[in-house]
């Protein structure tokens, strides 16, 4: 989720500040602390706000429910949905979290040993599969 500064989000970083202290009002208030002595839930806001600085069209989002509560996965997950559609990003993230990745997805992929297995051109094709509902939802 790191990257460059373009050159116009420098001149607005002020305003991009505002918007992720507004997106995650959390860190509003822990602004002076330091990150790694956040929770993850935090670190992860943290993560997605540094990214959203330098005002990015496409965010690579890895594992992002990794080590967080249930709450907190979906609350991210929500949160990453909304920033996909209100700022029009494009996302890709690798998720193991079926159920919270087909909320953002469009497309979805399944990779088995660096492979893809089931290509889905909607998240309800994915969600429909009988294969993967048998073999990774243990349905």
């Amino acid at each position: 989720m790191l990257g460059a500064y373009r050159k116009a989000a420098r001149r607005n970083i002020d305003a991009n500040l505002d918007f992720v202290l507004t997106t995650f009002p959390v860190l509003a208030e822990r602004r002076n602390q330091l990150a790694g002595s956040m929770s993850g839930g935090e670190q992860q806001m943290v993560a997605v706000g540094r990214a959203l600085m330098s005002e990015p069209r496409f965010l690579l989002v890895d594992e992002p429910s990794v080590g967080l509560a249930p709450i907190l996965v979906s609350r991210m997950i929500a949160k990453i949905k909304e920033l996909k559609e209100e700022r029009n990003l494009t996302v890709l993230m690798a998720e193991q979290n079926f159920n919270q990745a087909i909320k953002i997805a469009d497309r979805g992929y399944v990779i088995v040993h660096g492979e893809i297995e089931f290509e889905g051109k909607t998240a309800a094709d994915l969600a429909n599969n009988e294969t993967i509902k048998q073999y990774y939802l243990g349905t």
